[in-house]
């Protein structure tokens, strides 16, 4: 007797249709019309020729279709994938690996206030829940009149100026709750804005095409030192006052391996085994790993 064969069951793998990993919203655009693609081209033909191989090109070209989009959209995944002759898989897994590429609408300055462990410290959260409270919107999202999108951020490397903000990728140091949101309201307003390091800010679309590779236009932009502070230069200061200096490094010669070379000893190296791990796997009852032994017996 032959068992009768059941009908295949097809298993979809993946993320639903409407998860953001799909670079998929309701209003995004599926393809460029003819002379938005064409303009884009003759960038993109700009960004090429600065890399040897094309592939090397997707950051700065996912940038150039986030500044036409203000976000990344199944268009400018299509044209990255057919400039570089990428699967849209390929690229789609390099954007969402990255957190500088968004995923939704993004207003035209993008806000980020460090809640890592200094700023924290600092004050970063008091200013995140600030903002959060005066802009009525939550981490991600985006006020209705589409300027700010708000986010909390990580380590932006300078701890010296805690805590900090970046709108635009662009610092704003040493602020607190109250100038947190004067910020924002300037912004909204339409006023010119200055970071604390750098030229007037400029909206995320415009610095999105910066980021992609093209010139700086902005007033002073290439005047602006971005130089470190005074913060940054406290310890430098105390160091030279106490006269004190990093110790020399120590440089081994050939002659610590006399009966050989330093390719031989690269190559013992590299073909010595990776060492294996002490622990059982899974861990075996009554073993050191599941059972330490009592301290003093």
């Amino acid at each position: 007797m032959t068992t009768p064969r059941s009908e295949p069951v097809l298993v979809q793998l993946g993320a639903r249709p409407e998860e953001a990993v799909q670079l998929v919203g309701p209003d995004a655009r599926a393809s460029y019309p003819a002379d938005v693609r064409a303009r884009l081209r003759a960038d993109a033909e700009i960004i090429l020729s600065r890399y040897p191989q094309a592939r090397s090109a997707l950051l700065p070209l996912l940038h150039l279709v986030q500044s036409e989009d203000g976000y990344l959209t199944p268009a400018g995944i299509e044209f990255c994938s057919d400039v570089l002759d990428l699967t849209g898989a390929e690229v789609t897994a390099v954007a969402t690996f990255y957190s500088m590429y968004r995923r939704e609408p993004t207003g035209n300055y993008r806000v980020g206030v460090c809640t890592n462990t200094l700023c924290a410290v600092m004050g970063g959260d008091a200013i995140m829940d600030a903002l959060r409270d005066h802009l009525d919107i939550d981490h991600g999202e985006t006020t209705a009149d589409g300027a700010i999108t708000l986010e909390h951020i990580e380590c932006n490397a300078a701890c010296d100026f805690a805590p900090v903000m970046m709108v635009n990728w662009e610092f704003f140091d040493n602020r607190t709750p109250a100038s947190a949101r004067e910020l924002v309201d300037a912004l909204r307003s339409g006023a010119q804005v200055t970071p604390t390091r750098g030229a007037p800010l400029c909206t995320f679309r415009e610095t999105e095409r910066i980021l992609a590779g093209f010139a700086d236009d902005r007033p002073g932009a290439l005047e602006s030192s971005g130089s470190a502070g005074e913060a940054s230069l406290a310890g430098l200061r105390y160091a030279r006052e106490h006269s004190m200096t990093a110790p020399r490094a120590v440089t081994r010669s050939s002659d610590d391996h006399p009966d050989r070379g330093a390719e031989a000893v690269a190559e013992t190296v590299r073909e010595k085994p990776a060492p294996a791990p002490s622990a059982t796997v899974p861990p075996q009852p009554n073993t050191t790993e599941t059972d330490p032994p009592t301290k003093g017996k």
